[in-house]
């Protein structure tokens, strides 16, 4: 089948499934909280997905990726909310989504990549610890400045006025504070998940992505054949905060959500909770990002239904003071630790579910035959008499030339 069909067929079975899903997710999963979860689940496959091309394939140790979720996640309510409210509010229909969510995702991703931008270029020039702190002390002062804002006072700057439109530690819900319009159903995010992975698989096999990987293992090397570190490593940051803009775009408008967009909801956990996707599935594997994502969110799911089970909590009436909370993270933490000793380059390593296959060498139509080893005519009629073949002749020049020197007169 010629590639182009194939890709043809791809894109359209694709676009069939996420159709599907979008009409029959609620048969499949009838229970809202499990939807929720699923859906949870792939939103954080895309932010696993955007953090694994910086701290996977560039090396880069960033522990800040929850700012750049949580600007897009603020961006894309902002623009979800005004548009739904000039399509005439009320309940958001899946034909309006096709309104709504390509500019919400589209402001969410540029607008993640422009503070990107601003704190890669100083930052990228650190490495290790110093670039872990920088982008750690980037998410807290967006999550900090949120949180810290006075709502309600007259006497605001516009920057304060702006700051206590986000809703300040209670949260965005919306221009007209009814909540968020939920227009990301499975539709928008199964395709999202689908697009991102595409592109993560193509950045990785693509010459880009071999600079990355060259950066990361040796960066004195890579700049000695012409690899730029500072462009690679800036432009490979951009494309991480774009990607964890969409996830958090995708994350405010999320059907079965939460409608209000609260800053502690992008907290150094959830920084925390994207980098173990990335290492539990193999750093620099998109199959791994993705199979991590899925892992600890139902993981970390798992944990919490456990704490409902009769035995914990006949102990939970015996130790009063006991935190169930508190021993949740011990049995989590346990887990990875575990996972770390059996696979310390995670479940994966750089490898993918899915391998390349290298192409086998063709030859082209029309073209000239195999050569043919000549042969002398008595050396032929010696092998259709079938004589072994140290009883035949001496065959070609070439054959008599290829004997070992000094064995010529044996």
């Amino acid at each position: 089948m010629p590639r182009p069909l194939k890709r043809v067929i791809t894109a359209l079975v694709l676009l069939g499934v996420v159709v599907a899903l979008e009409f029959g997710f609620e048969t499949l999963l009838p229970d809202a909280a499990w939807r929720q979860l699923a859906l949870f689940a792939m939103v954080n496959v895309i932010a696993a997905l955007s953090l694994n091309v910086i701290n996977g394939m560039a090396g880069q140790f960033s522990i800040g990726h929850a700012g750049f979720v949580g600007i897009g996640a603020y961006t894309g309510a902002i623009v979800a909310g005004n548009l739904h409210q000039q399509l005439g509010g009320g309940d958001p229909l899946f034909g309006n989504s096709f309104l709504v969510m390509p500019p919400a995702l589209l402001a969410s991703g540029l607008v993640a990549a422009l503070f990107g931008l601003v704190v890669g270029l100083p930052s990228l020039r650190l490495r290790g610890d110093y670039l872990a702190i920088v982008t750690l002390g980037f998410a807290e002062i967006f999550r900090l400045t949120i949180a810290t804002a006075t709502t309600g006072a007259a006497d605001q700057g516009p920057i304060g006025k702006l700051l206590a439109a986000l809703g300040g530690p209670i949260g965005y819900a919306g221009p007209d504070d009814t909540g968020v319009p939920q227009y990301a159903g499975p539709f928008w995010i199964f395709g999202a998940v689908a697009l991102m992975t595409i592109v993560a698989w193509r950045l990785k096999f693509s010459g880009w992505g071999r600079a990355l990987r060259a950066l990361r293992e040796d960066e004195i090397a890579s700049a000695a054949v012409g690899v730029d570190p500072t462009r690679y490593k800036v432009t490979s940051f951009v494309i991480s905060a774009a990607g964890g803009g969409i996830a958090g775009g995708l994350l405010a408008s999320m059907r079965d959500g939460n409608p209000t967009i609260q800053p502690d909801q992008f907290t150094f956990n959830y920084s925390f909770d994207a980098i173990t996707m990335v290492i539990l599935g193999g750093s620099g594997s998109v199959s791994g990002s993705i199979v991590g994502g899925v892992l600890v969110t139902f993981t970390v799911k798992l944990i919490e239904q456990l704490q409902g089970l009769d035995s914990v909590l006949a102990l939970k009436a015996a130790y009063p003071a006991l935190d169930l909370n508190a021993l949740r993270m011990v049995l989590y933490a346990a887990i990875l630790i575990g996972l770390m000793i059996l696979r310390p380059e995670g479940l994966f390593g750089e490898r993918e579910l899915f391998g390349r296959r290298a192409p086998r060498p063709q030859r082209a139509k029309g073209g000239p035959a195999e050569p043919v080893p000549a042969t002398t005519g008595a050396e032929a009629a010696a092998e259709r008499a079938g004589a072994p073949p140290e009883e035949r002749p001496p065959g070609t020049a070439i054959e008599r030339e290829a004997k070992p020197a000094g064995r010529e007169f044996e």
